[in-house]
């Protein structure tokens, strides 16, 4: 198919019949991407190493054909055969993979899903208003803040992407929505591109912070950061970066936007003219009112915000990014106030597990990479440390060089664990560390659990903050978080099932 027929495919209602695409993958994604092309009368080929998902199942219910590959390290015959137009990508499949490899080498053009649902934002004939969220750390948490921001303003919005819910998905909801506030991963903007009929327009974008991570997804440092500097391209009302962290602000002043779009910065110190802070206790936004040079609107308090358990300086951030992005569309401070002393962080984002002796347990799971374990460690008071998992091509070591000071112990667990005996080492060679050397599942978090116990006294904090997936002995993080859980209240003798406290904790659980 020609590039000129490509162009036209910018509407639901445009003439998707006989477009010829392929899919790589059959996750939660490639089923919601297969699915929307079969409503439009595209002709579908999945290709899949296995088929023993309910999705695999529903594929001929739908109208879509399923090639299964074990080895996908070479395109299988049918996809060949096949002669794509445009090969949809699901967010795993590194752009080194050999099928995106031999994809790129072939006249099909190359999609993600979330240029897919652009191009088909108008199904419901109501489009919504497109606000994006990336960062290395702190996207659900923003990404929820905001939808709950929109909510209390009493708007119909929907948190979707990286979050979970497909970005299709919530285009194809009946009633449509005014907001979408689009979660996006890293590997997701890769495949976003900046310009032509493909490409996005939000309202609105923020890129939180940025730290190294998926360096081996990437292929290098330079290639993450450029990736998530695409939230920015073409935003037309106002970008949202952190002045705490130069590359997102470097970001921002690299990015192509529409002309009169904002650069709207957040902090946890006082804002300048044009930014969002904190002053006194109070969120404030100096961005968005008339007479910004000398006044200021009062959004929340960090009173609120420690009864919401978001009292954190990550976690205040997160708020501030959230405001700023609500704002840019006109939410009311009160409509801001009402949903923040409303709402609740997620499980496994440090969410107080049990108290008991004056020690805290902590479940920091989420914590995937060392940026956001080094948040979880500056909000601790002394802490016994529960580290280690998969570090996916980063450092460890600058963590453990600039950010172990309060802590009195580490206790290792997962597959890297040589990476973080060096690091101790090298730079925290006073710190006593244990190692958990089980490999059954079932039994690290107990290990870990136990050893954590016999070092934390009175005062301490026992935190889970990996710094590291959890593919290498767990599903993801929330059953690395849960199998914590399980294991602290075991120890404890309390209600393994739950996460109820052996004695309140001084916040309610988040």
């Amino acid at each position: 198919m020609s590039d000129s027929r490509l162009d036209t495919l910018t509407s639901w209602h445009a003439d998707w019949k006989g477009l010829r695409v392929g899919v790589l993958g059959l996750g939660v994604t490639g089923f919601s991407v297969a699915d929307t092309l079969c409503e439009l009368g595209a002709e579908v080929l999945v290709v899949a190493p296995d088929d023993s998902s309910d999705a695999a199942r529903l594929l001929p219910v739908i109208g879509a054909r399923l090639v299964v590959q074990s080895d996908l390290t070479t395109p299988p015959a049918e996809l060949i055969d096949f002669d794509a137009d445009v090969i949809v990508v699901s967010p795993g499949f590194a752009p080194h993979h050999p099928l995106i490899v031999w994809a790129s080498s072939t006249r099909a053009a190359v999609w993600g899903d979330v240029e897919l649902a652009w191009r088909v934002r108008d199904k419901t004939g109501r489009i919504a208003e497109w606000v994006l969220i990336t960062g290395t750390n702190g996207k659900t948490t923003t990404t929820q803040l905001a939808a709950a921001m929109f909510a209390a303003d009493e708007r119909t919005v929907a948190a979707c992407g990286n979050i979970g819910l497909p970005v299709l998905d919530a285009i194809r909801e009946p009633d449509g929505f005014d907001v979408l506030v689009v979660e996006l991963s890293s590997h997701q903007l890769h495949y976003l591109p900046i310009e032509g009929p493909g490409a996005l327009h939000p309202a609105a974008s923020a890129c939180l912070n940025v730290e190294d991570d998926h360096l081996e997804w990437h292929g290098g440092a330079d290639a993450y950061r450029a990736a998530k500097g695409r939230v920015y391209a073409n935003t037309r009302i106002a970008c949202v970066y952190n002045r705490a962290d130069a590359t997102t602000q470097r970001l921002v002043h690299e990015a192509d936007v529409i002309e009169g779009c904002r650069a709207i910065g957040f902090g946890v110190d006082a804002p300048p003219v044009s930014d969002v802070g904190v002053v006194e206790g109070l969120l404030v936004d100096r961005a968005f009112l008339d007479d910004r040079r000398h006044r200021a609107l009062e959004l929340t308090t960090l009173e609120t915000l420690e009864s919401s358990g978001l009292d954190a300086p990550h976690l205040v951030e997160d708020v501030l990014a959230a405001a700023a992005l609500a704002r840019a569309l006109d939410v009311p401070p009160d409509a801001i106030h009402l949903a923040v002393a409303a709402f609740r962080a997620d499980h496994h984002r440090s969410e107080v597990v049990a108290t008991a002796d004056g020690i805290s347990w902590i479940d920091d799971s989420k914590a995937t990479n060392p940026h956001a374990a080094r948040a979880s460690l500056l909000a601790a008071g002394p802490v016994v440390w529960i580290v280690g998992g998969l570090f996916k091509g980063v450092d460890v070591a600058p963590l453990v060089r600039d950010d172990t000071s309060a802590v009195k112990a580490a206790v290792f667990i997962g597959q890297d664990r040589q990476m973080l005996r060096e690091a101790f080492r090298r730079h925290a060679p006073g710190i006593p560390v244990f190692e958990v050397d089980e490999t059954d599942t079932e039994r690290v978090m107990p290990q870990a659990v136990t050893l954590a116990a016999a070092i934390a006294t009175a005062g301490d904090t026992v935190l889970l903050a990996p710094a590291a997936a959890s593919f290498d002995q767990f599903a993801d993080y929330g059953a690395r978080g849960d199998a914590f859980a399980r294991a602290v209240h075991d120890h404890l003798g309390g209600d393994a099932d739950g996460r109820h406290t052996i004695e309140p904790p001084a916040t309610p659980e988040r």
